[in-house]
């Protein structure tokens, strides 16, 4: 499974990252997490507000925090 977190490291992108280790921990997974503040980079994947979140190269989330209980879902439909 591969997990993207796209932004400039702003605490909104950070708490992000947080709530995706904490779903893979309950849900007992290991992912890569993938940090990604490249302006560039993060146009290339098309996020046009950040935090993004894709998730095995499916956009997910972008211009929000999702919930815990949404990325739980978002990493239970991709395993």
């Amino acid at each position: 499974m591969d997990i993207k977190v796209l932004g400039p490291g702003c605490p909104r992108c950070g708490e992000v990252v947080k709530r995706i280790q904490a779903a893979l921990a309950e849900l007992n997974l290991q992912a890569a997490v993938e940090k990604i503040t490249d302006i560039k980079k993060i146009m290339d994947h098309q996020i046009m507000a950040t935090p993004g979140l894709i998730i095995d190269g499916k956009i997910k989330s972008m211009g929000r925090i999702p919930s815990a209980g949404e990325i739980k879902a978002w990493i239970n439909e991709a395993k």
